[in-house]
């Protein structure tokens, strides 16, 4: 295991038991992977976003916070639910802008070719929302694979650490979500 990823565990596993400290180190350890996580989603929203890649890591950050306490198993698992957050908020966002124009413009978010998604078109970030909770109803473990994958940037072997399942189950799952929801968001 990297160092770093490491001395993230055992952060998270100081957290669990209480120590106050351990959330500031724990920031300083995955700052730069949120960040560039972040970086990543805002390279597939429109054009003259208001949100910046560092504000949607602090908003994260700060609400996995206040959110009631989660046993994070590692660093991939934190990076997982980090992921989720992020997700939210950009939804959040976009939700917000469209109620303020009453449903102009819609943010519009690129698939990434690095997460082997449909060759990189573009959808409607609160349709491409709608379709991924579509899919949770149908098969949650194929909708977390997508969120794992696509919005958290975890690799086939992450997200099976994370999920407790084989990487070719996550293999599986992924590809099979991934055609449904090219499916669901091209009709």
């Amino acid at each position: 295991m990297e160092p770093k990823t490491h001395r993230a565990t055992l952060a998270l596993g100081r957290l669990r038991r209480g120590d106050g400290d351990a959330a500031a180190e724990l920031f300083e350890l995955v700052y730069d992977d949120l960040r560039e996580l972040a970086a990543a989603l805002m390279r597939h929203e429109r054009t003259g976003h208001t949100l910046q890649p560092t504000a949607l890591v602090h908003e994260a950050f700060m609400r996995l916070f206040k959110a009631e306490q989660t046993e994070w198993q590692n660093k991939a698992h934190f990076m997982a639910v980090a992921a989720r957050g992020i997700r939210q908020i950009l939804v959040d966002h976009s939700r917000r802008r469209a109620a303020l124009k009453r449903g102009g413009n819609p943010e519009r978010v690129t698939t990434s070719e690095e997460a082997e998604w449909d060759g990189g078109a573009e959808y409607d970030l609160l349709e491409l929302d709608d379709a991924m909770s579509r899919l949770s109803e149908l098969d949650q473990r194929q909708a977390r694979v997508v969120e794992l994958r696509y919005f958290g940037g975890l690799s086939v072997t992450e997200a099976a650490e994370v999920l407790g399942v084989s990487e070719r189950t996550v293999k599986s799952d992924w590809q099979v979500a991934r055609l449904w929801l090219h499916r669901e968001l091209a009709s």
